[in-house]
């Protein structure tokens, strides 16, 4: 069951990797790469699944296991990023060949909430 986990990690890790380097790579184009929705559901899955095996399969010891409501917190900001990348893939498929302009607060508040959601990973 570990390295079933570990492999749903790595995932989790790709995932968020390519929403916040999509983000990044578009900041001077009107637009968003439409792999960012791509990337946010990736990492969501990947971290519904990293804590169910957790669970299930006793990786997790009670000394290693991380708060449920950091988990709680962290799964209300990825759904709140994928549900914004999604709008943001359908507003830029508008435009030409999909990569439309995307209004900048959507944009931003996707860049953002990945920050945050990285940040308390790491920091709570």
């Amino acid at each position: 069951m570990e390295i079933l986990y570990n492999v749903f990690v790595a995932l989790h890790f790709v995932g968020w990797a390519i929403v916040l380097g999509g983000y990044v790579a578009s900041l001077k184009s009107p637009g968003l790469y439409r792999g960012v929705f791509h990337g946010a559901a990736t990492a969501l899955v990947a971290g519904v699944l990293m804590v169910g095996i957790a669970e299930m399969g006793d990786v997790w010891t009670e000394a290693t296991a991380p708060d449920m409501a950091k988990i709680g917190v962290k799964l209300v900001v990825a759904l709140v990023v994928a549900v914004l990348a999604f709008l943001a893939k359908r507003q830029g498929a508008k435009g030409d060949n999909g990569t439309g302009a995307v209004a900048p607060g959507l944009k931003h508040a996707i860049g953002g909430l990945t920050l945050v959601n990285i940040l308390v990973a790491v920091f709570w």
